[in-house]
């Protein structure tokens, strides 16, 4: 009887023992459990993030498919600004009124790109067992709309100085000492132009994420841009058809196989 006891009494320690450590395992997030260690591949990604390139920043969305274990195709969607390399910004005024807004002297549109396009990543070097760095080559390519938004500055009356009208940047009648500065950003949104192109992209991805299932990783490259139509940014300045850059862009996201 004493040994029957004895042998109920252990598998009852043994059953609460598993018990406990089945809960404590169903308390750990999944993110803690999918390391690099148990390389899990998982199918779907989503993603986004900031992107600096040599003429502007700007921000990206993006969403990949694993095709095999070493490829994966990213659809991704961008909205960037682009500068003008010879860009000045001037405040003739500002000494003298508080409310003269600085303004960039010479610029005819303040313009931006939409991106959209696929591209796919290449694995050249896995992440190993402990976590680090993983290494892609990148390269991505599609649809290109450049947004051309023309400048408005508020203008000295010249017949009545103590007066200000609000007009469209014209490089034969405006100069520094009758532009007081900039107007609103609003003003004059229903003349901008639209310019369509495409672009190309190639660059080296670096994803430091600690677990499988989140994204964090660094991408640098280069970038252009073409357009059918020329795209006027800077007066006095032949307009481009194509602009070239360099990128860096950082993104955070997820990892996951669910719908």
């Amino acid at each position: 009887m004493r040994f029957f006891l004895k042998i109920l009494t252990l598998f009852f320690f043994l059953g609460a023992s598993l018990i406990a450590q089945a809960q404590e395992e169903e308390a750990i997030p999944f993110e803690e459990i999918d390391t690099i260690l148990n390389k899990v591949i998982l199918k779907k990604e989503m993603s986004g993030g900031g992107i600096i390139h040599s003429m502007g920043w700007g921000i990206l969305f993006r969403k990949g498919y694993n095709v095999t274990a070493f490829k994966k195709n990213i659809w991704e969607l961008e909205f960037v600004g682009i500068r003008s390399p010879k860009q000045v910004r001037v405040n003739f005024y500002g000494a003298y009124y508080s409310n003269a807004n600085s303004y960039v002297y010479g610029k005819l549109n303040k313009v931006y790109t939409l991106r959209a396009g696929l591209g796919q990543q290449h694995m050249v070097a896995r992440k190993p067992y402990w976590g680090g760095v993983e290494i892609r080559l990148a390269y991505y390519g599609g649809l290109s709309l450049g947004i051309g938004k023309p400048v408005y500055l508020y203008i000295i009356n010249q017949n009545n100085y103590s007066t200000l009208s609000t007009e469209r940047y014209d490089p034969e009648r405006h100069f520094i000492d009758n532009i007081f500065g900039r107007a609103p950003f609003l003003e004059g949104i229903q003349n901008t132009q639209f310019y369509p192109g495409v672009y190309a992209k190639a660059g080296v991805c670096f994803d430091f994420g600690e677990y499988n299932t989140s994204i964090k990783s660094l991408e640098a490259g280069i970038i252009a841009d073409g357009f059918a139509i020329p795209v006027p940014i800077m007066a006095f300045t032949p307009e481009d058809y194509y602009f070239l850059s360099l990128y860096i862009n950082l993104t955070f996201g997820k990892r996951y196989n669910k719908f």
